[in-house]
């Protein structure tokens, strides 16, 4: 399955990704950085790419990813909004630097239409398989 309309919208509305990976001792890392979206996978990049703490860990072996992208429609009422992914990533060349291409395997999106978190309590968030493990 792909991501709804709406879903799209919120990820092209958004410019910051949090994302987490882990090393081969099994310490997680997680960074906020920008990313590129192109309908089907996520691009994650930065500066000086080849140095970071995730490219290091998808080169010793581990694949898996999780990111988040959040804000704050409000904060008065509270209103949080956010889509979650957890991933397969690879490392691509651009430019020169290795960069993470993100497929996700399962995503949730939580009120994107910015409800109030109250009135958007009850309906939880809403789970996509993207593609099997």
């Amino acid at each position: 399955m792909s991501f709804t309309a709406e879903e799209v919208a919120y990820i092209q509305s958004q410019r910051l990704v949090r994302v987490a990976t882990v090393a081969a001792d099994g310490q997680p890392d997680v960074v906020p950085t920008g990313f590129e979206f192109d309908g089907t996978h996520f691009f994650i990049g930065g500066f000086d790419t080849a140095g970071t703490r995730r490219t290091r860990n998808l080169q010793e072996g581990n694949h898996q990813v999780a990111f988040v992208i959040d804000d704050l429609a409000s904060t008065d009422p509270w209103t949080p909004r956010f889509l979650r992914v957890y991933g397969t990533a690879e490392l691509v060349d651009r430019e020169s630097q290795p960069i993470l291409k993100i497929t996700p395997v399962t995503s949730w999106s939580f009120n994107l239409e910015g409800r109030s978190l109250e009135d958007a309590r009850g309906s939880g968030p809403r789970r996509t398989v993207h593609e099997a493990r």
